[in-house]
């Protein structure tokens, strides 16, 4: 770990490799697991928002869930995160002809009907963020289902931090991702 501002870093973020691989996992992040993708508090408020331009998007199933739980959920860690359809995938989820998952709010912000593109926890992954009341922990989330991202990632040589550089930023600015591209560069430096 290193720290850059308020920010504690893993040294994973700049040495682990990752490119997702859809073709592969089918988007598995948004289908596997227990629980919805995390959200950070203001987050909320901006589902509650938008659900009216998301909801034609969104699979019968999905609408459902969210109709009956709400735009977002309060998790077993008290945490907010998406709703669930059925305690499996998120809410949020549709699918491509392919069976691909992609995110309904995602594709309503690519064509153009909100200017959110999606959860900043979906934007960063494999990256999560913990807040802390002093600090952010910025670590690199190992999952087996992202093993082809991972090998992919590898074989095009980008680094994790390289992969989410537009969500880093999103989430923590311009000025802190150039120093974070500093610290990868004298890392490669003493190699």
């Amino acid at each position: 770990m290193f720290q850059m501002g308020k920010t504690l870093v893993s040294e994973d973020i700049l040495d682990k490799e990752f490119v997702c691989n859809l073709s592969a996992c089918k988007g598995a992040c948004c289908v596997d697991g227990d629980a919805g993708a995390p959200l950070e508090e203001a987050e909320t408020q901006i589902l509650k928002d938008i659900f009216p331009m998301v909801m034609p998007y969104l699979r019968k199933e999905g609408i459902q869930s969210i109709e009956k739980q709400g735009p977002f959920v309060i998790g077993e860690d008290g945490d907010f995160e998406t709703p669930l359809v059925n305690g499996g995938e998120c809410a949020y989820v549709i699918f491509d002809a392919k069976g691909v998952a992609l995110c309904a709010i995602e594709e309503a912000y690519n064509k153009g009907d909100i200017d959110w593109k999606k959860p900043v926890s979906c934007h960063l992954y494999p990256v999560r963020v913990k807040e802390y009341s002093e600090f952010s922990a910025v670590n690199y989330h190992r999952w087996p289902i992202c093993n082809d991202a991972c090998s992919l990632g590898k074989e095009l040589k980008v680094p994790v931090y390289k992969f989410v550089k537009e969500a880093l930023i999103r989430k923590f600015g311009e000025n802190w991702y150039a120093g974070l591209e500093d610290v990868a560069k004298k890392r490669l430096e003493k190699r």
